[in-house]
């Protein structure tokens, strides 16, 4: 099997949004005093790792559950068009595994003694908040109950990009939870929900088909689209009540722009979207959008 396959199935596309989750939380430990750089560069590999391995065993469950029929539309899966075998992604998922465990472990290793928290409870604590994580990114849709088949992956991005992947970041740089971080991760979730979102309208007949009941599915394309500005909406006022907490006058107004200005480009391009492919390209469009927005955050710091 070509290297290219494997490249195909880890979805290069979509790890903009790993790393924007573990940048988003570094932002706001910069902000207050505490940017930890090493830690922040474990942090967004851990991330990445823990994305590719989702990609990994999101090909292997939809292949298992009957999702990527020759019925689906979108980009070509490698298990699912038999580019890479079922044993052979088996043997993937767990090396994808052991490198998110050994990156966990590097990163709670270089954390938790520069935050005062290197006792065994700690790492206790935070191993098994990675466990969390690498079990609810493969159970997704491989496994026997899948979750994001009864429409629960929304919900599960938000948790592990937002609020999970933010705070966790800052937390592990500053050694506290900050309150005011809850509204740039809960928006950074909503947000990274709306890239999942996008995949499901793109999918919504194939996973129909298969009993793949997400969001979109139940919502039907019109109300799918609504709920996706919906979800838009609410990061966008989140976003707008956080800047001003921490930024300049001149800062707020340059970044309330942009925002303002991706929200209706990208709301613009989501109602012309009918077919498969005008929704598929809205993906890596709104997934670069993230990364960049966080960038921007940085840059104003």
């Amino acid at each position: 099997m070509a290297f290219k396959h494997w490249l195909a199935a880890a979805r290069l596309r979509t790890l903009p949004l790993a790393a924007a989750s573990a940048l988003c939380g570094s932002v706001s430990a910069a902000l207050n005093q505490q940017s930890n750089p090493p830690v922040l560069v474990l942090c967004v590999m851990t991330a990445v790792a823990l994305q590719i391995f989702s990609n990994l065993a999101n090909d292997y469950g939809d292949a298992c559950n009957g999702a990527d029929s020759a019925a689906r539309r979108g980009p070509e899966r490698m298990v699912g068009a038999g580019h890479i075998s079922r044993t052979a992604m088996k043997r993937g998922l767990v090396a994808a595994a052991v490198i998110c465990c050994a990156l966990g472990i590097s990163l709670l290793a270089a954390a938790l003694p520069s935050i005062g928290m290197s006792g065994l409870q700690n790492w206790l604590l935070w191993l098994l908040l990675g466990a969390a994580a690498v079990a609810a990114a493969f159970a997704y849709t491989a496994g026997k109950n899948p979750y994001g088949y009864v429409g629960l992956g929304d919900l599960a991005v938000l948790v592990f990009f937002g609020w999970l992947g933010v705070l966790g970041c800052e937390y592990l740089q500053t050694g506290r939870l900050n309150a005011w971080s809850w509204l740039p991760a809960t928006a950074l979730g909503l947000w990274c929900s709306m890239v999942l979102n996008i995949n499901n309208m793109r999918d919504i007949d194939s996973d129909s088909a298969a009993g793949k009941t997400t969001v979109a599915v139940r919502l039907g394309l019109r109300r799918a689209k609504l709920y996706h500005t919906a979800l838009l909406a609410a990061a966008g006022l989140m976003w707008w009540r956080w800047l001003p907490r921490y930024f300049s006058t001149t800062s707020v107004s340059r970044l309330h722009a942009f925002l303002l200005a991706a929200s209706l480009i990208h709301l613009y391009f989501l109602k012309k979207a009918q077919s498969c492919a005008q929704l598929d390209k809205l993906l890596p469009q709104w997934s670069i959008t993230v990364l960049l927005w966080v960038l921007l955050l940085w840059l104003h710091v």
